[in-house]
């Protein structure tokens, strides 16, 4: 679970950037995605690797 402590001087906006910062950075939004429908095994193994190719050549790109 997600949570933030409120300090004593800081403003409900600035709280709610913090707030949203750590919701991003835990993923949880990701995670709810990811679990709304069932993949199939070998179509996540054929999507990683198309992913991985694709970060492949995306390297060799920035390197020429």
């Amino acid at each position: 679970m997600v949570g933030v402590t409120i300090q004593s001087n800081e403003s409900i906006d600035r709280a709610l950037r913090r707030f949203k910062k750590k919701y991003e950075r835990s993923g949880v939004l990701r995670e709810f995605k990811k679990r709304a429908f069932f993949i199939k095994p070998s179509v996540e193994k054929r999507l990683s690797r198309m992913k991985a190719a694709r970060r492949q050549y995306r390297a060799t790109m920035e390197q020429e």
